[in-house]
């Protein structure tokens, strides 16, 4: 379960950034007072148009960055107090991870393991389940610097998910992939859903949205302006695409 709650987010400007922006303003605000909550065994999408405010949200959700006001709990944990408990039930993908291009993914999610306090035996069975299950065996104990951009994405994703968590975060997972690795994300996706995870999925490609949206949050210039479930979402805007029902949102404000 997440639950986000009057969150906030500001950030403070430099000069520079403040003349770059055009503006004599020295914070901008991020987010502002949003609040929705995320339920196991569905998919949550929080959408919006580049600049509104989701990875911010969900950077915060994943203790990355901190709200400057509002709580946001994560499998019943806060995200400020308990960061540690959160980061340890949490799972966050994006599409812009970075890699350690030394090691091999066989290397990377073993170490990574080994952060998660996982037990050997645990963590051997479920990198080969993982490994199976993307097709990264061929490609298992090359340097990671030597892989393709979809190759490197499969290790961002059994990084990801190597401690099975209860919570999974993915911001723009398939952004940039070939076909075949963004299909095989889209079957993890609801793979967690099947396993009763609280999933929550951003993405600008609303086909993947149509495919695997079960609830659905739309920001913009950081105020949630739309919250209910896919199926209410299509009923409203019935007679149209998912495309056009967003821009038609997104234009009402």
């Amino acid at each position: 379960m997440i639950r986000v709650e009057n969150v906030s987010k500001t950030f403070s400007l430099s000069r520079q950034q403040a003349k770059e922006l055009n503006t004599k303003a020295r914070s901008v605000t991020a987010v502002d007072d949003i609040s929705f909550a995320c339920k196991p065994g569905r998919i949550f999408s929080l959408l919006g148009p580049n600049g509104a405010g989701k990875t911010t949200t969900l950077r915060m959700i994943a203790t990355i960055l901190k709200p400057t006001a509002g709580t946001i709990h994560v499998n019943g944990y806060d995200v400020v107090r308990e960061d540690d408990k959160v980061r340890a039930s949490i799972g966050f993908l994006t599409g812009s991870t970075g890699l350690y291009h030394r090691l091999t993914p066989n290397e990377l999610v073993n170490y990574f393991a080994k952060l998660y306090k996982l037990e050997q035996r645990v963590s051997r069975k479920r990198k080969e389940e993982l490994f199976e299950l993307l097709d990264m065996n061929d490609f298992a104990n090359k340097r990671i610097g030597q892989l393709s951009t979809g190759m490197k994405q499969k290790v961002s994703i059994v990084r990801t998910m190597i401690h099975d968590p209860d919570i999974v975060v993915f911001d723009e997972p398939t952004s940039g992939l070939d076909v075949i690795t963004a299909e095989n994300i889209i079957q993890l996706i609801r793979r967690c859903r099947d396993d009763n995870k609280t999933v929550i999925f951003s993405s600008h490609i609303m086909s993947e949205v149509d495919l695997l949206c079960d609830d659905l949050a739309i920001i913009h210039e950081g105020k949630l302006i739309y919250e209910s479930t896919m199926e209410d979402f299509r009923q409203t805007h019935q007679g149209v695409s998912l495309t056009e029902a967003f821009i038609e949102t997104v234009n009402a404000v």
